[in-house]
């Protein structure tokens, strides 16, 4: 999801928002006071989160570590966001609606979050102590850009017939399994090449 509208145009405090939040019908991001209203995520979208959130699960059940999908926030300084998938390896840094120490941020690149995410939550989010990957992924086209901080927070770039290793959970991962049931122009190409030629 991304932010997308200011819908106050007046300062309100943390525990204003988190309170209201409880009660929204609609997902807000909160930055320095102000607050956002959340746009609505295209099947793509949730077919890339869906499928990282899922290989996550199935990957660290029994394990300490735990993945969230978008409905629990990430707390950065004064800033509150939605990440599309998270992993959390310490309970005890987590407030019931939040987590301050997340290990992995997965974002789905959109339009109308593209902005946001590449700049104002990358900025915020390579900040937070814990965090070892920040990680985005294209849903219009097969893309996924992989952060470290054991790499100095550097760009590497993973395409179809690649595998993405995520180090914070010592998970591999291929890009095809990411895009699986994606939808779009790049990832159909891909798979009429993989089909055998009719005889």
């Amino acid at each position: 999801m991304s932010a997308n509208l200011q819908v106050k145009e007046s300062w309100i405090s943390e525990d204003e928002y988190l309170e209201g939040e409880l009660i929204s019908e609609v997902k807000h991001e909160y930055i320095d006071g102000a607050i956002y209203a959340m746009a609505g995520a295209s099947r793509n979208h949730e077919r890339i989160a869906g499928n990282i959130y899922r290989q996550f699960g199935n990957y660290l059940q029994n394990k300490p570590c735990e993945p969230f999908s978008s409905d629990i926030k990430i707390k950065v300084g004064s800033k509150f966001f939605y990440p599309d998938v998270m992993v959390v390896c310490d309970e005890q840094s987590s407030h019931e609606y939040y987590t301050e120490a997340p290990v992995i941020i997965v974002e789905v690149l959109s339009k109308s979050s593209r902005r946001i995410d590449e700049t104002t939550k990358r900025i915020a989010y390579q900040g937070i102590p814990s965090l070892k990957e920040y990680v985005l992924i294209e849903q219009d086209f097969v893309d996924v850009e992989v952060c470290r901080k054991s790499d100095g927070w550097m760009s590497r770039h993973f395409f179809w017939g690649d595998s993405v290793y995520f180090e914070a959970i010592e998970l591999t991962l291929t890009v095809a399994e990411i895009y699986d049931r994606v939808d779009n122009d790049e990832v159909c190409g891909f798979l009429q090449e993989k089909q055998p030629a009719a005889s």
